[in-house]
């Protein structure tokens, strides 16, 4: 692979002869094995079999990369504040949120609080080991129930994300698109008959790491892939096929910026998007035609494209405070949960 050309699909030399995955399940899982052994990552949720603990990790890093989790110590933190199902279960939501600040996706602290609760209910505080089981709790799917199971119990338990269905689709060079119902279908076809049944921790955590360190999305490593024998495409960038993306959708908000006595008014989130979170009181265009632009900001949260403009007012402009909206003083505004892009607008104007 060429990693300076981009728009291009190279081709990768392969011999005449490859192993069929399938075929040589045995060797695949050995040369994962082994490989693994020897130089599988680190990871901190790797050194512990807390079913609680492996819950939380895999939640995080569901919609969240391996990076971003590491380098804040996003993990090691959360524990720190909800060490097990009791802590997390009394918790209020805005110290949920907090915690989870920077994430995103914030319905997935919601659901573990539940998760905790239903498994304080319903099995004693003890997850139970079985992947149906683990399926009846609210907010685990098939991903999250097989990760309990394999990580935490060393239970048979195949398991599909991002990373394996990648992996997957080059092995077999599989043009089925990954996110159909055929195309699950097929990956957890494929994951279940390829698993070592007697190490499937370490089988679950190789094939992840091989989509993270080697298979990745652009510029796959092919040449030192463990598991280059049994791969059959020839053009893995153009792997694994996917359903077209969904149209952005370009929102622009009016957003003010209100100061009395050591004290800024803000609006706390009602909508599903950001439900529970802080915000600066959003107007409409011609409500703020007439007041001082600060600054203008833009970023993406899932299918949005948002514009932001931060507007300098002596009061809220356009009509009387709404019901969703208070006075905070400002030294208490670091305290409160807040989406990432309006912190740091709200930080820059601030300052």
């Amino acid at each position: 692979m060429n990693p300076g050309s981009e728009g291009r699909d190279w081709v990768v030399l392969k011999p005449e002869y490859l192993s069929n995955a399938l075929q040589n399940a045995e060797r695949f899982r050995a040369c994962l094995r082994e490989w693994f052994e020897a130089d599988g990552q680190d990871h901190p949720w790797r050194k512990t079999t807390d079913p609680w603990a492996i819950l939380v990790s895999e939640v995080m890093l569901q919609q969240t990369t391996v990076a971003a989790v590491r380098a804040g110590r996003r993990f090691e933190l959360f524990l720190t504040e909800f060490p097990d199902l009791a802590t997390i279960s009394v918790a209020p939501e805005e110290q949920l949120l907090k915690a989870w600040e920077g994430l995103g996706y914030y319905n997935r602290v919601r659901n573990l609080q539940k998760t905790a609760r239903a498994v304080l209910e319903d099995w004693g505080g003890v997850f139970p080991r079985a992947v149906p089981d683990l399926l009846a709790l609210p907010g685990v799917g098939p991903y999250t129930a097989g990760a309990i199971a394999s990580f935490a119990y060393n239970e048979p338990a195949p398991i599909v994300d991002g990373n394996i269905a990648r992996v997957l689709a080059r092995v077999f060079d599989d043009l089925t698109e990954v996110d159909s119902s055929q195309g699950k279908a097929l990956l957890w076809n494929w994951s279940e008959e390829l698993l070592d049944k007697v190490n499937p921790r370490i089988f679950n955590s190789a094939l992840m790491e091989i989509g993270q360190v080697f298979c990745r999305p652009k510029n796959p490593n092919c040449m030192v892939c463990p598991i280059a024998e049994f791969c059959i495409t020839r053009v893995p960038d153009r792997l694994p096929n996917k359903k077209a993306k969904v149209k952005t959708i370009a929102v622009v908000e009016h957003a003010l910026v209100v100061r009395k006595a050591g004290k800024i008014l803000l609006a706390k989130e009602e909508g599903s998007r950001r439900k529970g979170f802080y915000r600066l009181p959003l107007r409409t265009a011609e409500e703020v035609a007439d007041l001082e632009l600060l600054r203008t900001s833009k970023y993406a949260i899932t299918k949005h494209r948002v514009t932001l403009h931060l507007y300098r007012a002596l009061e809220a402009a356009g009509q009387e405070l709404r019901k969703e909206e208070r006075w905070v003083p400002l030294k208490e505004v670091t305290e409160l949960p807040m989406a990432s892009p309006v912190r740091r607008a709200l930080e820059e104007v601030l300052s």
